[in-house]
């Protein structure tokens, strides 16, 4: 899997962006609350704020910025590395995920004659490489998407300008070429407006949001050969047209 980029081969596939931090694995994970218990503990460390201004804080500049490292850069001149080796390369992601032969079916599943399979995530490579090669799908995407902590300013989403950089790196012939999967409403909403064909992941026992982040709204992945059946292989095995 590519980690940024086009092999430099010119193809028309539409392109079909995945994230992954609670859309390629289950929310029940709960590798979330791990993240946030790290990130508090973060800005309590190097901002020297008690538990509860650091939670405010944290909960604010996710708000505002789409990650919290995002606030940090601007406001405090944290390392977003530092951060990364602190927060994320420190969840015990060996411990919580594992091979999951339903997704690889899913994803096997996609027709990549038709589109291109494609991560974009907020996390940086470190984090993405450890979560597809634990769920045992690294070898399903053509390539990656990330927030660069090693570049300032950081890009990440929901700004157009990480929609722009995902579109040029994975090649994507025009902007209404691309699907994309997302748990975040606040994503979805963006990506939608831009003019992608966007699914927001709601899981099972998750308030539906009131207002529709985009075109569709899925409690799960497999939804998706459903509502966009032209990405998928045709099922003859079992039955399918």
């Amino acid at each position: 899997m590519a980690t940024n980029g086009t092999n430099g081969v010119s193809d028309s596939r539409p392109i079909f962006f995945f994230d992954i931090d609670n859309c390629l694995y289950s929310k029940s994970c709960n590798i979330h609350d791990e993240m946030q218990a790290l990130i508090n503990k973060f800005f309590v460390k190097h901002l020297d704020l008690n538990s509860e201004d650091a939670h405010m804080l944290h909960q604010k500049y996710y708000k505002e910025y789409g990650l919290a490292i995002e606030g940090l850069t601007r406001h405090h001149k944290i390392d977003p590395l530092e951060f990364n080796r602190e927060v994320d390369d420190a969840l015990p992601l060996d411990n919580i995920l594992k091979p999951d032969p339903k997704l690889r079916k899913l994803l096997e599943n996609l027709d990549t004659t038709k589109v291109k399979p494609w991560l974009l995530t907020n996390a940086y490579i470190n984090h993405a490489k450890r979560v597809v090669k634990l769920l045992g799908i690294e070898d399903l995407f053509e390539g990656v998407t990330y927030c660069d902590y090693g570049s300032l300013p950081l890009v990440c989403k929901p700004s157009q300008e990480m929609y722009a950089k995902a579109e040029k790196e994975a090649g994507a012939p025009s902007t209404d070429q691309c699907y994309f999967v997302d748990d975040s409403h606040l994503n979805c909403v963006h990506a939608h407006a831009r003019g992608w064909t966007t699914a927001h992941l709601v899981e099972p026992g998750i308030p539906i949001p009131r207002k529709p982040a985009s075109k569709y709204t899925i409690s799960s992945l497999e939804e998706l050969q459903v509502l966009l059946p032209h990405a998928f292989k045709q099922q003859r095995e079992s039955g399918g047209a």
